[in-house]
């Protein structure tokens, strides 16, 4: 029996990386970085499982298109992809749900409103930074360039998905529909 609730993590785990991949491919190419909805079910998985599970769905999700299924955006895979103009937002996108997770901890409790788009607001900053940062290299463009075309388009869609996922996980919340927290969350 106690291996039940690991198994149960371990299920969602998967499926909050399969929403990852999922995200991807719902986006659209706007330059050399695509606006997709990766970045809401990335903060999602990190509010459901918490900064631990969150990483690891990402981690999975990298794996996955490292290994070769086609994961990434626009149906692309490789680890080649983790070299290229969007590997920083991709290796950020970890710190990305560890930090989401720290709203909740995994723990399936209520949300505030202001304490949940704080902290996702927050957590977009390991993406942000990581991903500029590659992208000016890989690129080799200007800091102003990289503003441009790597952070300023996004911003917009990005606090309204922060919206999004705090009033989606209520409503798991709210339905019963999360996993069951960790034995030491309890």
């Amino acid at each position: 029996m106690s291996s039940i609730p690991s198994l149960e993590r371990q299920v969602w785990t998967a499926l909050m990386a399969a929403t990852i991949a999922l995200g991807a491919f719902l986006h659209f190419p706007l330059g050399p970085v695509p606006f997709s909805m990766q970045p809401f079910f990335i903060m999602l998985a990190g509010l459901v499982l918490g900064p631990a599970g969150g990483a690891a769905s990402m981690l999975l999700y990298l794996l996955a298109g490292c290994l070769g299924l086609p994961v990434f955006a626009g149906g692309a895979s490789g680890f080649a992809r983790l070299l290229g103009p969007t590997g920083g937002y991709l290796i950020g996108f970890i710190g990305q749900a560890a930090i989401a997770g720290l709203a909740t901890r995994g723990r399936g409790e209520d949300l505030s409103w202001v304490r949940g788009i704080g902290i996702l607001l927050l957590s977009l900053v390991p993406a942000y930074v990581l991903g500029v940062i590659v992208l000016k290299f890989v690129m080799h463009i200007g800091w102003a360039k990289v503003g441009t075309v790597g952070v300023l388009p996004f911003l917009p869609g990005d606090v309204i998905k922060t919206a999004l996922v705090v009033a989606v996980y209520k409503m798991l919340r709210r339905r019963g529909a999360l996993p069951t927290p960790p034995k030491s969350a309890r």
